[in-house]
């Protein structure tokens, strides 16, 4: 075995390897997907079908093959088997990349790089990478032809700009507005350039025809990619809660927002008349089932939480690490409170998003819009600010979903959210309303579909309005 530093190669003589990726895990350790991007002369991919991967595990040619992790003792391993023999004769190269999920790779130990000769299991290289820092994505290695001889060299080129400066690099389009727009490696990690192969006769063999390029594809989304590492993350992290995304899933794609991004808040009422709604779960059941929205639509799988009665308090983020027993420990914290003042609720929200809570009269553009899900069993003590703020933050890109739980869905304390529903006076249509007798006792589609029955319509709005990219 030789064990490799950053730029050194080894000459492979056997055309079936297996690579594999290795680390420790443990508590606050990113998790790690790898893949391989199978690249041209140019360096870049030909199509979308070169990026092998979790969800797209076989190349075509079968020349490479995503084996997925396995976890012992020593810890955790991602692996790809690779059959030179079989590599189309126009890919150059073929990078083996990784990604971390939840941090960046200076925080995963034991963090290593080995090929090996599949048939007899023999390692025949290993590359240890020792001093990643701030990067979240990385070409660890790769395996790259001189003339009829296949080699591999230990690259760890890492990428502070993630997954989209990794995938940019090699032709990869990102269709995530998320994404940065001008991706570049990380300055402590720059790109080994490797010095020119020495001239030699070039030996005889029987001439091949070039395949022709692949006809284009659509474009990898990176979207997807974050979607399926949060699949892995909730297969074992929380299964309940995988199970409502995939429900979510289902609704955002019949909606057109299978892909879509955007930051996610839940406002709740914490006024003393909700107290048998905590006391009983429904809204640690309801919580959860707009974070499985909301992970789908925020790429950290995250959501922002107000909470308001007579002031309003911006809450601790709710995710999926910490959504068991989140509410009781939000009402432990803050306490059910006196009053109903939707108004502060929304001062506080502005304020956190687009920082003023001012009243507005011109359009102001973000690169992200803004979906608030509003759930009140009463009427508000403070409907003059309530309408300010609402009519204010029709100029930003900022949705309301208004949810008010009673068994009266004429109730005429909800006569405001009635109006707000369908005010006139607004840069945009920013808000819907809809009212549940128990939120227990909908479905998890009925309320799936109760809380983006608008906000496309909305999105669509915002895009032509300049309120948010195209």
């Amino acid at each position: 075995m030789t064990k490799l530093t950053k730029g050194a190669n080894v000459s492979v003589s056997t055309p079936r390897l297996r690579a594999v990726l290795a680390w420790r895990p443990g508590p606050g350790v990113p998790d790690v997907d790898t893949a391989a991007l199978l690249l041209a002369a140019a360096g870049k991919v030909r199509s979308d079908k070169d990026f092998v991967f979790y969800n797209q595990p076989g190349h075509p040619s079968g020349a490479v093959r995503h084996e997925g992790r396995r976890t012992g003792p020593d810890g955790t391993e991602e692996s790809l088997a690779i059959d030179l023999a079989l590599v189309d004769q126009d890919v150059e190269r073929i990078a083996l990349t990784a990604s971390a999920d939840g941090g960046a790779f200076g925080a995963v130990p034991g963090l290593a790089l080995r090929l090996l000769d599949a048939a007899s299991g023999a390692t025949i290289a290993e590359f240890a990478v020792t001093d990643a820092a701030a990067e979240t994505a990385m070409v660890a290695g790769e395996l790259y032809r001189r003339g009829a001889q296949w080699k591999f060299r230990a690259v760890g080129q890492g990428y502070a700009s993630g997954l989209a400066g990794l995938a940019t690099d090699y032709g990869i389009q990102v269709d995530d507005s998320a994404a940065p727009a001008a991706p570049a490696p990380a300055p402590a990690q720059p790109a080994y350039v490797p010095p020119p192969a020495p001239v030699q006769p070039a030996p005889v063999q029987q001439a091949v025809p070039a395949r022709p390029a692949a006809p284009s594809a659509p474009p990898v989304s990176l979207k997807k990619q974050k979607l399926i590492s949060l699949e892995k993350r909730l297969e074992g992290q929380a299964p309940a809660l995988l199970g409502l995304t995939k429900k979510a899933a289902v609704t955002l794609e019949k909606r057109g927002l299978g892909e879509h991004t955007a930051r996610v808040a839940l406002c709740l009422d914490i006024s003393i008349s909700m107290q048998r709604l905590y006391e009983t779960g429904k809204i640690q059941q309801l919580a959860e089932r707009v974070l499985a929205l909301g992970a789908r639509f925020d790429d950290d799988a995250r959501i922002d939480v107000f909470l308001f009665a007579h002031d309003a308090h911006r809450a601790d983020g709710l995710d999926p690490d910490n959504h068991t027993g989140y509410i009781r420990t939000m009402v432990e914290r803050y306490g059910l409170q006196g009053g109903t003042m939707y108004g502060a609720a929304m001062r506080e929200i502005r304020r956190h998003y687009f920082g003023t809570d001012e009243t507005r009269r011109a359009p102001h553009p973000a690169d992200l819009p803004v979906y608030v899900m509003f759930v009140t069993d009463g009427g508000t003590f403070d409907k003059d600010e309530t309408t300010r703020q609402v009519v204010s933050s029709s100029y930003e890109p900022l949705f309301w979903q208004f949810i008010a739980i009673s068994p009266d869905p004429r109730d005429r304390q909800f006569k405001i959210l009635r109006k707000l529903d369908d005010m006139r006076g607004r840069h945009l249509d920013n808000a819907d309303f809809f009212t549940v007798a128990d939120p227990s006792q909908i479905s998890d589609e009925e309320l799936f579909d109760l809380m983006t029955a608008e906000y496309p319509h909305w999105l669509g709005r915002a895009r032509a309005a300049g309120l948010i990219p195209g």
